[in-house]
């Protein structure tokens, strides 16, 4: 970057795929099949065979019945969460789930709520206001992009069994690649897949490509289907993006030390940062936050960073409260420990130059 070489710690590819010749060679080939683009929706003449094999797949891989693509992730939630409830029903949401989640929300005719950031007693207190012959749909993220830390999902099922019309949707949009069973998600790490009515993803992250997905029951997709805007009058996803996407998934499956590189390489920066004096939070995943606390010392750590040779993100309102702010620091499975150790001994110089680590 800038005419030199940077460590990149700032990105969500979190299997570390984006460079791999089996995905790239994948979307040539399907460029020269099926052209650059569809040029249409998935309704006129937008799907491929190739979206449906992936739609198959994706819906087998999260344990679901059926999965239905779209051609990014923001779109899914927007889309999704605007068009399953009506007027009487409550969509409920954390308070730092994405900002995809708020837009699908506001799109609604439906009755928003928030609870506190996983305070299951303030989302039990919400439910108990709601009657319980409407609708209550609870949206939140399986891994919260910014903090790093997962979602009470135990929780949130019991609460979904203790009061009526109750349903789950969970954004595995950095949990897919990352936990449960061959990178199924938060759901399968918990195993409470079977509990939760509807299981969005991305492609963008671990899958190395660009796009998204919902994956429910036969009814809701058959629904969603032919209701929802983001999908139907969106043009489909290239034929390019759709074969990486599915080549990615095909070899997480597959390799299964390679998310045993991310969680070794996590846990040692994980140990550093810690030992170190960083203030990381709840995070439990290659997430790392490191909290500064002042927007303008923010921006400073950013660009010193950079300028030790370090990549990272800042993180700042309305991504975050304004007292959290904090740098965003990401794993990724072709990291080495070599390198989070230079990158933690130059954050480290940088935080103290700012005053902000004692």
């Amino acid at each position: 970057m800038e005419g030199r070489r940077v460590l990149m710690f700032g990105s969500n590819a979190y299997t570390g795929l984006t460079g791999d010749e089996r995905i790239i060679e994948a979307g040539v080939a399907a460029m020269r099949q099926y052209g650059s683009g569809c040029a249409g929706s998935r309704f006129l003449n937008g799907t491929l065979d190739i979206h449906v094999q992936l739609e198959k797949e994706l819906a087998e891989f999260v344990g679901k019945d059926e999965a239905l693509c779209f051609s990014t992730g923001f779109t899914v939630n927007s889309g999704v969460i605007s068009c399953l409830t009506d007027r009487n029903d409550y969509i409920i949401c954390d308070d730092r789930d994405h900002a995809s989640i708020i837009d699908g929300r506001r799109l609604s005719f439906s009755q928003a709520l928030k609870y506190r950031h996983n305070d299951m007693e303030d989302l039990e207190r919400i439910l108990e206001q709601c009657g319980p012959d409407c609708v209550k749909l609870i949206v939140v993220d399986g891994v919260f992009s910014m903090e790093g830390d997962l979602c009470n999902l135990p929780e949130i099922v019991r609460l979904k069994k203790k009061y009526s019309n109750v349903y789950i949707m969970v954004d595995e949009a950095h949990g897919i690649g990352v936990f449960g069973r061959q990178g199924r998600g938060v759901c399968d790490h918990f195993g409470l897949t079977d509990d939760v009515d509807l299981i969005m993803g991305t492609f963008s992250k671990s899958l190395a490509s660009i796009g998204g997905f919902i994956a429910a029951n036969k009814v809701i997709i058959n629904w969603l289907r032919h209701n929802t805007r983001t999908y139907i009058f969106s043009a489909s996803n290239t034929p390019a993006a759709t074969a990486a996407a599915r080549e990615a998934l095909h070899i997480i499956q597959n390799e299964p030390e390679r998310i045993q590189a991310l969680w070794d390489v996590t846990r040692y920066a994980l140990n550093a940062f810690r030992e170190a004096g960083f203030e990381i939070g709840e995070t439990e995943s290659p997430i790392i936050p490191l909290y500064v606390r002042d927007v303008e010392k923010t921006f400073k750590v950013t660009a010193m960073a950079f300028n030790e040779g370090v990549f990272i993100n800042p993180v700042i309102p309305p991504a975050c409260a304004p007292q959290d702010t904090l740098v965003r620091f990401a794993l990724m499975a072709n990291h080495t420990k070599a390198q989070v150790d230079e990158a933690v001994e130059k954050l480290l110089k940088v935080f103290k130059e700012l005053d902000i680590l004692k």
